[in-house]
């Protein structure tokens, strides 16, 4: 991708950047009053981008100029951390209901359909980026995370990070050979396209410094869409025109994902799991306001063994600790990685159900394949329990019940009952009959399930002080002697 100079054509553009004779990052133009519409004074560039014909090259203006310009008083000194919950700078909420105000009337870009955003599991964050410009002026960039309506590049919005002339060498042949591996094949190969991939993304920061989006997660693999967040792409934008960036905020539009845990409008602090190392390293040169602390790191305490014979685990897992790793980390700390280090002869170990990372409690894990085979098809059953306990953030109406709330399209279905009530919370047994991401918190939270919060829920309740979930018993029929067994672990709460 490169920002030329006007005077140039897109052809010549091209041309000259796949020759390598034009650097990758430009300088301002010269006003060029007539373009789209702007004042003499707003710096135009125009992006080449050098993975498509010249003809598709869209062109972007920098910055959106408040107008009238804000006061000093009004200009924050520093920017707050962006894993910082809570509303953000009066700035940046301008800018995002300007941005706000495109998406309802859907005139972002012409030829663009925004009725993708409210068919389910459509909504997407977007991103403001208040910014300084090298004159003194404030104003803003835009940014969406992924790809918008099949997009990538779209006019006054921030590119994404990654080398696209590196990225689609590869990338079609890659995806085409995996449609035809095999499944066991399939997961190797999708990670070392992944390798290949994260190897095209450049990530800058404020010293001027550069390094691939791979060497900020080494020696594990970045996460899936890392890079592709909104708040990176603004960061990097500014950077690259050399604005200062002042203040952030990132929002919800269109529907919820399909797990429910963002609603349009609402504003939302940068994601850990994605960002946790991109942004701490983009933001390097800057004066920036401490981050919070991690709520959720990986968990320093130990699995602690509760049952163990050669063809079951049963551990007690503590909270903040991932149950397995991601699909691009199979080394990521978790339980699963931790007992297979600690039985490698083991044709397994495999999580027979999957505990969410911020709850604690027993985890049923089979060390080999038919074992497990034989534990998912008693739960599927019925035959087989696990049962959590949990203090809800307000009262429950009825004593006992079943919560039936489909999610990502698929039955959902939890038992419950309450066992007993304060002035302000309630704390009840629930008993999961299917096992979907998510699927207890939700229940709980959701004003057509238990319409209470499980107390610490970061996402469903709006706090952090830990999560107050505890899978405390699981019943079950040994899969090789048909023997009942019962096994209980109390809560920490």
């Amino acid at each position: 991708m490169a920002y030329v100079r006007r005077g140039r054509t897109p052809s010549e553009a091209y041309r000259l950047t796949a020759l390598g004779e034009l650097p990758i990052h430009g300088a301002v133009l010269d006003a060029e009053p007539a373009f789209q519409g702007l004042p003499p004074a707003n710096p135009i560039w125009v992006m080449v981008n050098a993975g498509a014909p010249p003809s598709e090259s869209p062109v972007h203006h920098v910055v959106t100029y408040f107008d009238p310009q804000p006061a000093p008083a009004q200009v924050p000194v520093r920017l707050a951390s962006p894993f910082a919950p809570g509303p953000p700078h009066p700035l940046a909420h301008q800018a995002a209901e300007a941005l706000r105000l495109e998406l309802r009337r859907g005139e972002l870009a012409r030829g663009l359909d925004l009725g993708v955003l409210d068919k389910p599991g459509g909504g997407k964050m977007f991103g403001v980026l208040v910014v300084s410009a090298p004159d003194g002026r404030v104003g803003y960039l835009r940014a969406f995370s992924g790809m918008l309506g099949g997009q990538w590049w779209l006019d006054g919005f921030a590119p994404p990070l990654f080398d696209a002339v590196a990225r689609d060498a590869f990338l079609p042949a890659g995806e085409a050979e995996l449609r035809t591996l095999q499944e066991h094949l399939r997961a190797e190969r999708s990670r070392q396209l992944w390798w290949q991939l994260a190897a095209t993304y450049i990530i800058p920061n404020a010293r001027g410094e550069e390094r691939p989006l791979g060497a900020l997660f080494a020696p594990k693999p970045p996460p899936g869409g890392a890079g592709d967040c909104a708040a990176p792409k603004l960061l990097a934008h500014a950077y690259r025109h050399r604005l200062k960036p002042l203040a952030l905020a990132e929002f919800w539009w269109g529907a919820s994902p399909l797990t429910g845990e963002r609603h349009a409008g609402a504003y939302y602090p940068a994601c850990r799991a994605k960002c946790g190392e991109v942004l701490p390293y983009m933001l390097q040169g800057l004066s920036v306001d401490p981050a919070p602390p991690l709520e959720g790191a990986p968990s320093q305490e130990e699995l602690r063994l509760v049952y163990e014979d050669p063809w079951l685990l049963v551990v007690d897992k503590p909270r903040g600790l991932l149950s397995v790793p991601g699909r691009h980390s199979p080394l990521r700390d978790s339980a699963l990685v931790r007992l297979r280090r600690r039985y490698p002869e083991a044709s397994g170990p495999l999580v027979v159900h999957a505990l969410d990372a911020e709850a604690s409690g027993l985890l049923l894990v089979a060390r080999d394949r038919e074992s497990h085979a034989a534990l998912q098809r008693q739960f599927a059953r019925r035959e087989a329990d696990r049962c959590h306990v949990a203090w809800l953030d307000g009262h429950v109406a009825g004593d006992q019940g079943v919560v039936e709330l489909p999610l990502r399209g698929k039955r959902a279905l939890t038992e419950w009952r309450v066992m007993q009530r304060t002035e302000r919370r309630t704390q009840v047994s629930l008993v999961p009959r299917t096992a979907l991401p998510l699927q207890l918190r939700i229940h709980a939270a959701d004003p057509l399930g238990l319409g209470a919060p499980i107390v610490g829920d970061r996402l469903y309740g709006g706090n952090d002080t830990g999560l107050m979930l505890h899978a405390e018993a699981l019943s079950f029929l040994h899969p090789h002697t048909g023997k009942r067994f019962r096994l209980e672990c109390p809560a920490p709460f």
